[in-house]
């Protein structure tokens, strides 16, 4: 059974219905205990960091994320899920949970092109990662898939190797982070078509082995 993170933070009813679509049992809980006896873990979101710390340090939901993460089940952050398993996110100049080392950093104001074209923020729509390594996440991919984003902060986690793909928005940025038993994404498969599928239906498969 996946459970999908309830914590406020939106977009959860997506994320279920691209899991039903692919016949993956899935539940969507704001319960601590139901989350460490879940088999896989989904941390999605949309919304601002500061507002989803309150609600994860104030449920429980918060430690019980770490602690799941301790246990070697796979894990998957989308979106907000991706930036808040950082130290910090410069929205709303929030502490977050401190799972991987780095921090969430807004796009510049205003974020311009290779050739001084302004680009708007958010970023949003279709685009490219390039993936930095394998991944039993991305085993079925092809290598020119595009993926739907909408964010204006993004990861940059401490250290090159938690990278696990980059895209390209004016400058390259980390688009897909992995560690362990961890893997997030700052776009949102649920919402990217058959390679969005492809990958939430690796990763109902993914035994939570690191990457090759």
């Amino acid at each position: 059974m996946i459970s999908i993170i309830d914590y406020k933070a939106g977009n959860l009813t997506s994320v279920e219905r691209a899991l039903k679509k692919l016949s993956i049992p899935c539940r969507i809980t704001q319960d601590p205990d139901l989350i460490l006896q879940s088999d896989r873990v989904i941390f999605p979101g949309v919304g601002a960091a500061g507002e989803a710390m309150k609600v994860l340090q104030t449920s429980g939901l918060g430690e019980a994320l770490k602690a799941y993460f301790r246990s070697g089940r796979p894990l998957l952050g989308i979106c907000l899920g991706t930036q808040v398993i950082l130290d910090f996110s410069q929205e709303n100049e929030t502490p977050c949970l401190g799972i991987l080392p780095g921090e969430a950093v807004r796009f510049p104001d205003p974020h311009l092109d290779e050739s001084g074209k302004v680009l708007k923020i958010p970023h949003m729509g279709w685009n490219q990662v390039e993936w930095n390594r394998r991944h039993p996440l991305i085993k079925t991919l092809a290598p020119q898939s595009t993926f739907y984003f909408v964010h204006s902060y993004f990861p940059v986690p401490r250290g090159e190797n938690l990278i696990l793909g980059r895209t390209h928005y004016g400058f390259s940025f980390a688009s897909a982070l992995a560690y362990k038993n961890l893997a997030a994404l700052q776009f949102h498969p649920e919402k990217s078509g058959p390679p969005g599928l492809a990958l939430l239906q690796a990763f109902s498969e993914w035994e939570g082995e690191d990457a090759d």
